[in-house]
């Protein structure tokens, strides 16, 4: 090893001693003006963890002070930067309510909802998460909606809300599944279906329920006894014609045909 390389990482490992030493004298230092000071130093060198455990504990003791907002603030921020997002969502919330116009409201009211929006999970798992984080965006958009960040926002919502349909359509897909076990499962799914169009009528998937209804209609009338039968395709044909006038260029078109001529065979005309 050369000399070089031997001074620089007796540096280094110095370094690192003298940072480490100085973190665990911050933790138990009774000075919150110094330790303020490290966290700030900690986060602009991306010790989130470092910074958000020296902050803990200290903005108790800056409540009332001018740097009371600064550093519930900055431990919020620290979280979020860990990716711990329902920690910093808890103290974010906890500054925008003690300081609703504090100099940092606008951005802890968006980052509240984006760090639940970032932790937001997959469609099958429960989306509780999900509109929480619709509802914090929904509120950072009513009370800045001439902040800078109103369409990272709004690009946010759309995607939340397209993640609460896919599980709608889930749902609305495994009661078509299902068919007729059990009951009427192809109602089930149609009640599903025109629920999640009309909570979310600017979904992308519009199309893939639209189509759900319609199929369920057609299954529901092609089992149905033979006196039923001319009605219910009846009905069948009305939900084929709403689907392509939403969709006349759909990817379903051949298969949504297909049900239209097997149909118009059971309707008197």
């Amino acid at each position: 090893m050369s000399r070089l390389l031997t001074i620089i990482l007796s540096a280094v490992i110095a370094l690192m001693a003298t940072s480490c030493g100085e973190y665990q004298r911050m933790l138990k230092s009774a000075d919150a003006d110094a330790r303020l000071d490290f966290a700030r130093r900690a986060f602009e060198q991306k010790k989130y963890t470092q910074a958000a455990t020296v902050l803990t504990d200290i903005v108790t003791a800056f409540k009332g002070t001018a740097k009371a907002e600064e550093s519930l603030y900055l431990l919020a921020l620290s979280h979020y930067e860990n990716k711990d997002y329902e920690t910093s969502g808890a103290y974010f919330k906890t500054y925008y309510s003690r300081y609703p116009k504090g100099k940092y409201a606008e951005m802890a009211r968006f980052y509240a909802g984006y760090g639940y929006y970032l932790d937001s999970p997959e469609p099958q798992l429960d989306q509780s998460g999900t509109i929480k984080a619709i509802e914090e965006l929904q509120a950072f958009l009513d009370y800045f909606p001439k902040s800078d960040k109103v369409p990272v926002a709004q690009q946010a919502i759309f995607e939340l809300q397209d993640k609460l349909t896919l599980k709608e359509l889930q749902n609305a897909q495994l009661y078509y599944n299902l068919g007729t076990y059990m009951g009427n499962n192809y109602e089930s799914c149609v009640i599903v279906a025109r629920n999640a169009i009309k909570n979310y009528p600017y979904s992308k998937y519009k199309e893939d329920l639209e189509m759900l209804i319609l199929k369920s209609r057609y299954q529901e009338a092609d089992q149905s006894v033979e006196e039923k039968k001319s009605d219910r395709f009846r009905d069948v044909i009305d939900e084929y014609y709403s689907f392509t006038n939403n969709w006349p260029e759909s990817r379903y078109r051949r298969e949504a045909d297909n049900i239209l001529k097997i149909a118009q065979k059971y309707v008197k005309e």
